[in-house]
């Protein structure tokens, strides 16, 4: 061979680096004008490096930060680090629907508006109580591994939480807030993540001051529907329930119940007849399993019949085609209150989500301009908000499901201060209200230290925040959690 096509091939073996951001912070400062009041703050964005031992570069992760302006001394100014979930999501939902400075503008309810999109001034940030820093874990947003073969470091479990820890201890480094009161507000996906970061941080010298768990799970378990495991089957039925008395699906009796009186009687029913049902497998008698079967249609909106031929478990997937069938129509898995318009009325499954597809253009297409024209970053790199790849090539660790309610426990065991609040949506069929109950009253907290955790719901989905009476909502639990203390821990010892 010779030496000229030798070279050759060892220019097409070489690992390819990818283009990456590259960005030192760019930092711009803003007011934001809203009712009765005028917020002067400044943001960063841009990104940090993760390197190995050796100071090489391995990735690159983007954020954007809010600081209010005119604070003396910032060792009293709470930080607080968002994150959203999947995993393989960026952080564009939380930044741009809950907690940032603006927002995107949609219904009031959270329906996509008629494009072009807009951004509005958003009336219930977090800005006045708490500065925030907005964080992609790497393959999503800008952040970027260097090479193709780093991915597989940062897509699993083990690894996003050492990953996104790292990140938290150079931002504290690098911006001065090591003195701060620190939290965590983590979406989906995100609250096992936050749960994971509290254990994982804590055993290093960072503690947090509170986790703010948005649409909650914990553990994977009881939102993963698997043959043999009864209990997604009986978590679910409450928000099948309220789906169905949103979309007047009914009888007369329980269609007549507030939202909270339906909830409160089917998860006792679920509780105390159904799992104990499930419970018997095929050794319950034909004539109770009809009986239940005509039950559970009553609190679905769904035919005896079917609920029968499913064997009493009803998927997920299943029951958004089937609520609305006879028009046509499904109901969304993020969003139940969200109806999409089926081709075909006779498939298994619904096309798409459409609480997905309703909030997809114009969080992406506000963003990129908001990057752009407001905070100056300038790239062609593409912004990636949701990365399917990721999902496709992530890995448990040692290939379980984890389970972090543990995990939260044994932080709040060690640090009895941190507080916790847990933000339902009773429309969420991704991880519903009643399964986040499941797992937080199974995580065997200390008697003393309950009175550190909130529980509250919604009346929205898994964003609950696109609805703007549910943001509200949220926005003021959120800042009575942040300053009204919460409960004091008992101490142990003298």
């Amino acid at each position: 061979m010779s030496e000229e096509k030798q070279e050759e091939k060892t220019v097409e073996t070489r690992p390819k680096k990818r283009r990456l951001l590259g960005l030192e912070p760019v930092e711009t400062r803003h007011e934001l004008d809203l009712p009765g009041r005028r917020l002067a703050y400044t943001a960063r964005t841009g990104v940090l490096p993760l390197r190995d031992e050796f100071d090489e570069l391995e990735a690159e992760v983007f954020f954007t930060s809010y600081e209010l302006d005119g604070v003396m001394d910032k060792s009293l100014r709470p930080l607080t680090f968002l994150f959203n979930g999947g995993p393989g999501s960026s952080s564009i939902w939380l930044h741009m629907g809950a907690a940032g400075p603006y927002r995107v503008r949609m219904h009031d309810r959270g329906w996509m508006t008629q494009p072009p999109f807009a951004l509005e001034p958003n009336e219930q940030t977090w800005l006045e109580f708490t500065d925030m820093v907005f964080v992609d874990p790497v393959g999503t947003g800008y952040s970027r591994a260097v090479k193709e073969d780093l991915d597989k470091k940062y897509w699993s479990f083990k690894g996003d939480i050492e990953s996104v820890g790292e990140f938290i201890r150079l931002y504290l480094g690098r911006c001065g807030r090591w003195e701060s009161p620190l939290y965590l507000a983590g979406e989906s996906y995100g609250t096992t993540r936050a749960a994971g970061l509290a254990g994982h941080l804590v055993d290093r010298g960072i503690a947090f001051n509170g986790l703010v768990l948005i649409s909650t799970a914990l553990d994977i378990r009881p939102i993963d529907f698997v043959t043999g495991d009864d209990l997604p089957f009986q978590l679910f039925v409450p928000t099948y329930a309220a789906t169905a008395w949103y979309h007047k699906r009914l009888e007369p009796a329980l269609q007549a119940l507030s939202l909270p009186e339906l909830n409160a009687r089917v998860m006792e029913w679920s509780e105390q007849e159904f799992g104990v049902a499930l419970a018997q497998g095929d050794r319950l008698p034909a004539e109770r399993k009809r009986e239940l079967a005509e039950q559970l249609a009553r609190f679905t909106g769904l035919d005896s019949g079917y609920v029968l031929g499913t064997d009493l478990r009803i998927r997920i997937d299943r029951f958004c085609k089937e609520l609305l069938r006879e028009e046509r129509r499904s109901v969304g898995r993020l969003d139940s209150r969200f109806r999409g318009i089926e081709a075909l009325a006779v498939t298994e499954y619904p096309e798409f989500d459409p609480a997905m597809n309703a909030i997809l253009p114009p969080y992406v297409s506000v963003f990129n301009a908001y990057l752009r024209n407001r905070l100056g970053i300038q790239t062609d790199i593409p912004y990636e908000p949701i990365s399917e790849k990721i999902g496709e090539k992530w890995e448990w660790e040692k290939g379980k499901l984890p389970t972090t309610g543990e995990t939260l426990r044994g932080a709040m065991a060690k640090n009895p201060f941190m507080k916790v609040l847990v933000a339902q949506g009773y429309y969420d069929l991704a991880t519903p209200y009643y399964a986040t109950e499941y797992m937080i009253t199974h995580m065997n907290v200390d008697p003393s230290l309950k009175a550190n955790i909130r529980m509250r719901t919604y009346e929205a989905g898994h964003m609950f925040y696109l609805d703007t009476a549910s943001l509200k909502a949220f926005r003021a639990d959120t800042e009575a959690f942040y300053t009204d203390g919460g409960g004091e821990p008992v101490r142990e010892g003298g």
